[in-house]
């Protein structure tokens, strides 16, 4: 056990200047600098720490992300394994809305094909079939990630006890899912200002995206909790993320799911 793991206040002290960071829009030095040690366990009771704290004031939590699963993020990030936090709803933006970026740090984009759930997902023996059978709607999705930390030199603990790095999601119109559906064929391709930027394709996130959905089932049971009808899930994005400057318009599009939009402004 770390020196972390025995040091609530530290935890909760972690937690604390991680929310003042996202407020202030001032960075805070990564954890694993003070705490070389930290472990991914620990990462994730400080992010439920500050979680707890936005819950007591008011915030609702709608979903869940996962975030590293393509091979494009890991590189970018250098980790070989996926991360998750947590969606609330003020994080959530209208399709073809504006995202105000004052106070984001070092904001980034990646497309998404996100999940909805029409059935609760959790116990010990799930499967594909059984992750198949939960989700009631597919769609696409544009999560904007963001470091309290100020830039993207973190190690995966810091970007767990950093909500995974989530900043704010937009997700386009839902239509329904049919268990046989093949994610993995799917398309997305990436615009910024009409410009053809990147892409990819389902496969990318963990050769399925329902494949990141049951990582995080699984890893949820560990903990004692699952997945809930309702819940919205952004698996992973397709692509290495990108930078997003002010002004700029950023369009996930696909032939087969209607698009999602948003302008930094």
């Amino acid at each position: 056990m770390s020196s972390a793991e025995g040091d609530p206040d530290w935890l909760l002290n972690a937690a604390e200047d991680l929310r003042t960071a996202e407020q202030s829009g001032k960075s805070t030095a990564p954890l694993t600098q003070a705490r070389p040690g930290l472990t991914l366990e620990t990462a994730y009771r400080i992010q439920a720490a500050a979680i707890s704290r936005r819950l007591a004031g008011g915030a609702r939590i709608v979903g869940h992300k996962v975030g590293l699963t393509s091979a494009a993020m890991q590189r970018q990030m250098g980790v070989s394994e996926p991360d998750s936090g947590i969606l609330l709803e003020d994080m959530a933006l209208p399709n073809n809305g504006e995202l105000h970026t004052a106070g984001l740090l070092a904001p980034r984009v990646e497309a998404e094909i996100g999940l909805r759930l029409g059935e609760d997902l959790a116990g010990p023996d799930l499967d594909d079939q059984a992750a198949r059978g939960a989700v009631a709607e597919v769609f696409l999705a544009l999560e904007v990630i963001d470091t309290r930390y100020g830039n993207w030199k973190i190690t995966l603990e810091d970007s767990v006890a950093d909500n995974a790095s989530s900043a704010r999601f937009a997700i386009g119109e839902p239509v329904a899912f049919h268990p046989d559906t093949d994610l993995g064929r799917i398309f997305v391709a990436v615009r910024v200002d009409d410009q053809l930027i990147c892409g990819g394709y389902g496969r990318d996130v963990l050769g399925d995206p329902i494949n990141a959905l049951l990582w995080l089932a699984r890893r949820l049971h560990t903990l004692g909790t699952g997945l809930r009808a309702g819940d919205i899930i952004l698996p992973g994005s397709v692509h290495a993320s990108i930078p997003l400057t002010v002004a700029t318009t950023v369009q996930a599009s696909s032939p087969r799911l209607p698009a999602v939009q948003l302008r930094a402004a």
